[in-house]
């Protein structure tokens, strides 16, 4: 008998620190790699290695737990066992981690740790190559005796057990091939021991002594077999089979050791995971469901799938926020200060959000309202949630909905397979971890529909205040309370929304910004961030307000400023290269500059120099004479538009805000025919069909005749009308007025003002009926440089969302009638031929 050990492994090993099991030569373990250490250990080493020697490594055992990734390394046994890397799988989810099978070579004994980062190495010593046998025949027979009497318990604690199992007749076969010196260690990875007691085994380098106290060990077992066969039935002989073969099947597929339930239960994750069910704040309905769950995880084999899947379910019910909650900042004040900061303009979100605070503050059990703010890309719809979150001190979670088309996404999986997983609701109270925390739903107008469910309807009961208090999520199966939950809805347009799910949300609409305030918005928020994100300071570039006002008017004519500070980025990295060579102090950055990079030639008088120095800024045009320049040469370019009768403006509202819309029409000889281009809805067919009927109807009133001097305006006459921007689909109950104002110049010979825009919709007798987006439009015109703009008289009341300083440079006419449209779109009114005895309706 010999106790060399017939592998010579390297003198430097890579330590692999464990803190849940102790390996021992001849054993296999499973154990599970999630430190920074051995994460970079199994990268480095294991998956990139290709020889034997690189699948060796050396296993430290009971190291402080790895996971606290300390600074330092901690204190380390000196005797570990070298093992052999079997294999290898790797898991994402629900971090990274590794999972490693590993088999106990032999001993070894720490001489040096010669590195320390990313992972430690040693100097090592191999401890099984010097144990030799005793040389003298006493010492011989000594260790021969206890040899022999470890192999007689050893065969008769296999002997008990049930020989039908295959691990039994293996185990049985094992001890007559096996060489005795390797008995004790394989031995003791079997039977029922605990952490110490295997690191005792561990240190003993002598064999001598590993046999004398591995000899214990097995009588222990024996003793608690017989007490076992004696207490009971003959009818329970298998379960002395299941208890007895536990420890033999665990090597074979968890972790080669079986620890002491008494001392070790702290370490148990599934003791621990009971600890925190019963421990936790959760709902009586949700602890019976969690306490039957672990009951069947308890009595389940770790290699079923729906282990892995119950335990998952068990976790996410202990670190669901069921009663943890954030306390609400009610300070109005404070509050009222710190969105003005963060927000420019926004009278109406930033009055919403003080009424909640306001009410919150006089009722604390206050129910989360569901906010929907609908308006135009740019606008800060998504930034205003956030400041919402910080003003009420509240965690923030975004959800975007953009594309999602399963019902799953928001409801969950149901637990019937493996990798079902909860909703983004739930997933994001979990990331959250408060019960209390601002949802914002990004983009909720574009969710889509296919075969796996409309997660719009998904959506009801979530958005609902009367029903989320008791949300199921088909994953946790179980209610779970959303009420206090500040849900926070956007949108571009609310004509994608359907409409069960409009009527649970208040509708906030967020229109487009003006001149004025875009310009504060750059000065205040873009050019700073510009700045910064390009190494810039205010002495290298200064950007005055009559050049942020061409840009805004030249190049980024839309409602929000998302295009606006992509342009000012462009100027900063312009500016960035003349400063990287050198030329910042006599470098002048003109419109040529930018021109180039957008494509655009410009007429000379129009050309501005965007300023770097504060000296040069204040040699600049003045703001007020800028705006003119602007005001001009637009009005010059319309009123070439306009030069010829039949050409009137319009305007529309497109979920990226208001815009003005040319509408056209010509005429000649034919046979009577309507044609209408531009790619028109069948709302827009109808309000032109509408449109020439009522001029028909009227035209010896208006004395209007078609090129042949007939009233009858299709007698002989084609019409064509055309919306410009053909490729651009065009529908909406709102361009009544502008096509009968553009086919009235058309058949009178007038031109219409070029100053003038107007929306509203007809009917057949001639009456103006209201229309939505007046703000938007509105905007429009002003950002247009129009001087009138015509309404419905019954949008006059919208007329107070519109800001002061545009209401100064706009007069509005507010319309019944379209004789009134007329005489406020022609210079000098548009005369009518008065019948003696006409009585007005009374309707």
């Amino acid at each position: 008998m010999s106790s060399v050990s017939p592998i010579q492994i390297p003198s430097r090993l890579p330590l692999l620190l464990t803190h849940e099991g102790v390996l021992l030569p001849g054993s296999t373990m499973r154990t599970s790699v999630d430190s920074a250490r051995n994460l970079q250990l199994v990268r480095n080493r294991l998956l990139k290695g290709t020889s034997l020697q690189s699948t060796i490594l050396g296993v430290i055992p009971n190291t402080p737990d790895p996971a606290s990734d300390a600074q330092d390394l901690p204190p380390l046994h000196r005797i570990g066992t070298a093992a052999l890397a079997v294999q290898v799988v790797g898991s994402n989810w629900p971090k990274p981690h590794y999972t490693l099978l590993i088999t106990g070579l032999c001993r070894f004994q720490i001489v040096q740790v010669l590195k320390e980062k990313p992972y430690p190495i040693a100097e090592v010593e191999q401890l099984d190559r010097l144990e030799e046998f005793p040389s003298t025949c006493k010492m011989r027979e000594e260790l021969g005796e206890l040899s022999e009497q470890f192999y007689k318990y050893a065969v008769q604690l296999v002997e008990m057990l049930d020989m039908s199992v295959p691990a039994v007749a293996k185990l049985r076969r094992l001890l007559d091939s096996l060489p005795r010196e390797a008995l004790p260690d394989i031995l003791t990875s079997i039977i029922r021991t605990s952490n110490k007691e295997k690191l005792q085994i561990l240190d003993a380098v002598s064999l001598e002594e590993r046999f004398k106290m591995t000899i214990p060990l097995l009588v222990r077992q024996i003793e608690g077999l017989k007490l076992l066969q004696k207490t009971r039935k003959p009818k329970q002989d298998d379960d002395k089979r299941v208890i007895a073969i536990r420890p033999i099947r665990r090597i074979t597929h968890i972790s080669g050791t079986l620890e002491d339930e008494d001392e070790d239960e702290d370490n148990d994750d599934i003791v621990m995971l009971e600890k925190k069910i019963q421990t936790s704040s959760m709902p009586e309905q949700a602890h019976k469901v969690c306490v039957k769950e672990i009951k069947r995880l308890k009595k389940m084999p770790q290699s079923m799938p729906e282990y892995a899947l119950t335990r998952n379910y068990l976790e996410l019910m202990v670190e669901l926020p069921w009663n943890k909650s954030t306390t609400d900042r009610l300070d109005i004040r404070a509050a009222r200060i710190l969105l003005d900061n963060d927000h420019y303009a926004m009278e109406k979100l930033k009055k919403r959000v003080l009424e909640y605070l306001a009410v919150r503050q006089l009722k604390n059990n206050l129910k989360g309202p569901i906010l929907c703010f609908v308006g135009p890309p740019g606008v800060g719809k998504t930034s205003v949630g956030r400041s919402v979150a910080k003003t009420l001190g509240r965690e923030f979670h975004r959800i975007a909905l953009g594309g999602v088309c399963d019902q799953s996404d928001i409801r969950g999986h149901r637990r019937t397979y493996v990798g079902s997983m909860p909703g983004r609701i739930i997933n994001g109270l979990k990331t959250v971890g408060v019960n209390n925390p601002v949802f914002l739903l990004d983009e909720v107008d574009k969710l889509g529909k296919s075969l796996q469910g409309d997660p719009a309807a998904a959506l009801l009961e979530v958005l609902d205040p009367e029903q989320n208090h008791n949300f199921t999520d088909h994953y946790l199966n179980v209610a779970f309370d959303l009420s206090q939950v500040l849900f926070i809805a956007t949108a571009n347009t609310t004509a994608t929304i359907p409409a069960a799910l409009l009527d649970r949300m208040e509708i906030i609409q967020v229109p487009g910004y003006t001149q004025e305030e875009k310009i504060e918005i750059a000065h205040r928020h873009l050019i700073p961030k510009q700045l910064e994100q390009h190494g810039l300071t205010p002495q290298q570039i200064q950007i005055p307000q009559v050049t942020t006002l061409d840009i805004i008017t030249r190049y980024t004519r839309e409602a929000g400023v998302r295009s606006l500070d992509r342009k000012l980025g462009a100027i900063c990295r312009a500016v960035a290269v003349k400063v990287a060579e050198g030329q910042h102090k006599e470098a002048k950055l003109d419109r040529s500059d930018v021109t180039e990079r957008e494509g655009y030639l410009l007429d000379y008088m129009t050309t501005v120099l965007f300023c770097f120095l504060p000296a040069f800024c204040q040699e600049r045009r003045k703001p007020s004479m800028y705006i003119i320049l602007h005001t001009w040469v637009f009005l010059n370019t319309v009123s070439q538009r306009l030069s010829q009768p039949g050409v009137a403006i319009g305007l529309a509202w497109t979920p990226l805000g208001g815009e003005i819309m040319f509408v056209e029409a010509s005429r000649m000889d034919g046979e009577g025919q309507l044609t209408l281009t531009g790619q028109l809805g069948d709302v827009m067919k109808e309000s032109a069909h509408l449109a020439i009927s009522w001029l028909r109807s009227n035209a010896k009133k208006y004395q209007l005749t078609n090129a042949f001097g007939s009233f009858d305006l299709l007698d002989n006459t084609d019409i064509h009308l055309h919306f410009p921007a053909g490729a651009v689909t065009k529908d909406g109950p709102s361009a009544g007025v502008t096509i009968v104002t553009c086919l009235a110049s058309l058949f009178s010979g007038r031109l219409v003002r070029s100053d003038v825009a107007m929306t509203g919709e007809i009917t057949l007798r001639g009456l103006v009926l209201p229309v939505g987006g007046i703000k938007d439009k509105v905007l429009a015109a002003h950002r247009a440089g129009l001087k009138q703009v015509i309404i419905p008289r019954r949008n006059e009341k919208d007329l107070e969302g519109i800001p002061g300083n545009v209401r100064q440079d706009l007069s509005f006419v507010t319309a019944s009638c379209l004789d009134e449209v007329l005489n406020a779109a022609f210079d000098g009114g548009f005369t009518v031929k008065t019948r003696p005895g006409l009585l007005n309706s009374k309707l």
